[in-house]
C-alpha cells in the first residue's frame, strides 16, 4: 500500500477510536445545530450527552421561555452559569450550550479549565432557515428574526472565535459535521490533556 494511503488509514482509525480527556462543549448561535450535532457526536464517542437548556429547565421547573418571561434574562444567565459549572464537574461528556452561554466570562473560564470548546459556525441564511422551525426562542420575539440574528452574529462571533476548535455547520449532512468535529478533536492538544483540577484552578 502507498505510504500516504497507509497514513490516511491510520489517522481515520485513530479518529474512530478517539475519546477526549475532557468534556466536549458545543457553542454557537441558536440554529447552529448544537443539540443535533451534540447528540450524534456523543453517540460516536460513546459519551453521555447533556443540553444545558434542558438541564436548566429541569432545575428550575420552568421552560427557558418561562424563565425569561417570569424572571428575566439575568436570572436565566445566572442559572445557566451554575448548571454548566455543575455539569463540567461530572465525568467526560458532550455538552450543548445555549447561544449566550459562552458570552459569560466565568463560563468561558470554566469551559477552558474543564472542557474543550467547539464553535459550530453557520452563516446568517442557514441560521434564519433553521430558527424558523421553532417559535419558542425568547431572544427572537423582540423583532425581525433575521435582523436580530445579524446583530447577534456581529456581537457574538468574535467571542465564539475564542473556542478551541471551529467547525462550519452549513447545509451539509450532520454526519459530515460530526466527522469533521471528531477529526479536529483528535488533533487538538487540549482534548488530549486532562482537565485542570479544582484545587489547581
Amino acid at each position: 500500500m502507498h505510504p500516504d494511503l497507509l497514513e490516511t488509514g491510520r489517522r481515520a482509525f485513530a479518529a474512530r477510536r478517539f475519546v477526549p480527556c475532557r468534556s466536549v462543549v458545543l457553542v454557537g448561535l441558536m440554529g447552529a445545530g448544537k443539540t443535533k450535532i451534540g447528540r450524534r457526536l456523543a453517540t460516536r464517542l460513546g459519551l453521555p450527552f447533556f443540553d444545558s437548556d434542558q438541564e436548566i429547565e429541569l432545575a428550575a421547573g420552568e421552560s427557558v421561555e418561562e424563565i425569561f418571561a417570569n424572571r428575566g434574562e439575568l436570572a436565566f444567565r445566572a442559572g445557566e452559569r451554575r448548571v454548566i459549572a455543575r455539569l463540567l464537574a461530572t465525568p467526560v461528556h458532550v455538552l450543548a450550550t445555549g447561544g449566550g452561554a459562552f458570552m459569560d466570562p466565568a463560563t468561558r473560564t470554566a469551559i477552558a479549565r474543564r472542557g474543550v470548546s467547539i464553535w459550530l459556525r453557520a452563516d446568517l441564511d442557514v441560521l434564519v432557515q433553521r430558527v424558523s422551525r421553532r417559535a419558542d426562542r425568547p431572544l427572537l420575539k423582540a423583532g425581525d428574526p433575521r435582523a436580530i440574528l445579524a446583530e447577534l452574529i456581529e456581537r457574538r462571533h468574535p467571542i465564539y472565535g475564542e473556542a478551541d476548535i471551529t467547525i462550519d455547520s452549513g447545509d451539509g449532512s450532520p454526519e459530515s459535521t460530526v466527522n469533521r468535529a471528531i477529526g479536529a478533536l483528535a488533533g487538538c492538544a487540549c482534548a488530549l490533556t486532562p482537565p485542570v483540577a479544582e484545587s489547581e484552578a
